[in-house]
């Protein structure tokens, strides 16, 4: 079968394969391919309905048997708002935290259809660009429905994990046209 041709797929049908792609990514359990020590900073995948696609900031406060975290929020805290939240999670939920992104990569950017984070409600949100008015890019997120608006500055490209390495997902849209 030949490849499809990306000027071949209409708008609809590219929505379509990029909101199925992210779901398989979000829906997914990260490779164990990383032993964490104590102090390391992460990022913790939620598998709650609702947050599904969303990684949050932490710290690993110690390991527990095999593959198993203590792990301490950086922007989530406690019931009573009193300290930092801590949980544990298995190391298929932990990820180490992306590196940061050069800034030109941000600064020439986003494409329609570009896969990004946006941090937003505590976390980095997986979805990708579904427009743009004025200054602010909007992004679509498969695993809620919502379509929400965003200041460049909350945004980053996604990278994924993947054996032991940083992976940036190729950019899939076409520059906005401003006129």
């Amino acid at each position: 079968m030949a490849p499809i041709k990306v000027t071949e797929i209409n708008s609809e049908e590219r929505h379509a394969m990029l909101s199925e792609f992210i779901k398989s990514i979000a829906f997914k359990r990260q490779q164990i391919t990383k032993v964490f020590q104590k102090g390391d900073e992460v990022e913790v995948a939620s598998q709650v309905y609702g947050f599904i696609g969303s990684y949050y900031e932490a710290t690993i406060v110690s390991s527990i048997g095999a593959y198993h975290y203590r792990i301490k929020y950086k922007n989530l805290l406690t019931d009573d708002e009193s300290a930092p939240l801590e949980e544990m999670f298995t190391s298929a939920a932990i990820r180490p935290v992306p590196p940061h992104q050069d800034e030109t990569m941000s600064e020439n950017g986003f494409r329609l259809y570009d896969m990004v984070n946006v941090f937003a409600n505590d976390g980095w949100w997986f979805g990708f660009i579904s427009g743009k008015i004025g200054e602010e890019y909007y992004v679509y997120f498969p695993t809620t429905a919502d379509n929400i608006a965003y200041p460049r500055h909350v945004l980053r490209f996604h990278q994924e994990w993947s054996n032991g390495k940083w992976i940036v997902l190729p950019r899939q849209g076409k520059i906005f046209d401003l006129h």
